[in-house]
């Protein structure tokens, strides 16, 4: 019995079958649309749906394996670094080893580009791709869940509710990934915490290494061996431009104002694609050392793992301008200055501390 069926990625026996079932989905053909097509009269939506089916059916036909449809990926993120990137640079790739798997604990400043950058940077060093935790949550609509799982996504059941069956998924979650790094020998990627770092302060949940614990703690494994066993690398992405900066800090603001923010029924999908299309400017994205000294408690890992994020973190223009203007200084920056003239006056200052907190988190940690 397959005890990850619910969770895993699909396996490459079911990719033609999904593929066929999202190409006959017409939520899915109609976001493609919607997406690429928005400015288009709507009466030509019959024809683009017949156009848009057809493109895809030849497109897919040739993807039988998740290897395909990742190299099929591949194409589409060299052109989206093209048009909205300015640079992207992988620091301590070097130090992977192509014969193990990793648990690479990142900073999350994007639902979907975090990790495909991520893995972009083992694709092009032919090391495997990663397995990417994903929450429940960003799942509503079927035939995203679909794409994710063929992208060699697993599920987080973050909507798990009552303790019994919260500890149920998390015991399986730790499971999945240790069998995932031990057994499978395949590199694995998760967020550092739940959802995004809104205001740029790149911290640990100590409940998630928890969670990582609880599989080898069943085998009576000391702490620090069991983490050893994982392979950990922290992972530290930093943007020039954030695509979605507006929209986090409008949630900051409503929460501080209101106490409260509620957000819409498809609002992470679109920040998924406001993610893709958006600036991004400059990226660097900096593989950490694998922590193989004695971690004796989730805590002492919690401080490594932040030790190494905030210092590999690369300071960009963009922060350094947010800091000197929070100083009452000139930002030094005119593209910056630039920007910040779109930006709506009452969210200007949560969008400048979002900017300048990753620096501000360097002086913190090495003062």
């Amino acid at each position: 019995m397959d005890q990850f069926h619910d969770i895993r990625p699909y396996n490459d026996d079911e990719v033609a079958g999904v593929l066929e079932t999202l190409v006959n989905t017409p939520d899915f053909i109609n976001t493609i649309i919607g997406f690429r097509f928005a400015k288009w009269p709507q009466w030509t939506r019959g024809l683009l749906t017949v156009l848009v089916k057809r493109a895809l059916k030849k497109e897919t036909q040739r993807i039988d394996s998740v290897k395909a449809f990742q190299s099929q990926v591949a194409g589409y993120m060299e052109r989206m670094i093209k048009t909205t990137t300015t640079a992207v640079e992988y620091r301590g790739v070097e130090k992977l080893s192509a014969d193990k798997g990793y648990l690479f604990i990142s900073n999350h400043r994007d639902i979907a580009m975090d990790p495909a950058f991520v893995n972009y940077g083992l694709y092009l060093n032919q090391l495997d791709t990663v397995r990417i935790a994903i929450g429940d949550n960003l799942l509503r609509r079927p035939f995203v869940s679909d794409l994710m799982r063929l992208n060699k996504s697993f599920i987080v059941k973050r909507s798990a509710t009552g303790i019994r069956e919260m500890m149920a998924a998390f015991g399986q979650l730790s499971d999945y990934i240790t069998h995932s790094i031990q057994v499978d020998r395949c590199n694995i990627w998760i967020a550092q915490k739940e959802g995004r770092a809104k205001d740029g302060v790149d911290l640990t949940d100590p409940a998630i290494i928890k969670m990582f614990y609880m599989s080898q703690k069943k085998q009576k494994i000391p702490f620090a061996e069991a983490m050893k066993n994982l392979h950990i690398v922290p992972v530290s992405i930093s943007y020039e431009y954030d695509p979605c900066a507006f929209e986090k800090a409008q949630e900051l603001h409503q929460k501080s104002t209101t106490g409260s923010y509620q957000k819409s029924e498809f609002e992470d999908i679109d920040s998924i694609r406001k993610g893709i299309v958006g600036r991004k400017g400059k990226v660097v994205v900096t593989f950490g050392d694998v922590i193989d000294h004695n971690c004796d408690s989730p805590e002492e890992m919690v401080a490594e793992v932040d030790r190494q994020i905030i210092n590999n973190y690369a300071i960009q223009s963009t922060n350094r301008a947010a800091h000197n203007l929070l100083q009452g200084k000139d930002s030094g920056d005119a593209a910056f200055d630039e920007y910040l003239r779109s930006c709506p006056e009452d969210i200007r200052q949560q969008v400048l501390t979002m900017y300048a907190n990753p620096l501000i988190q360097i002086e913190k940690i090495r003062s």
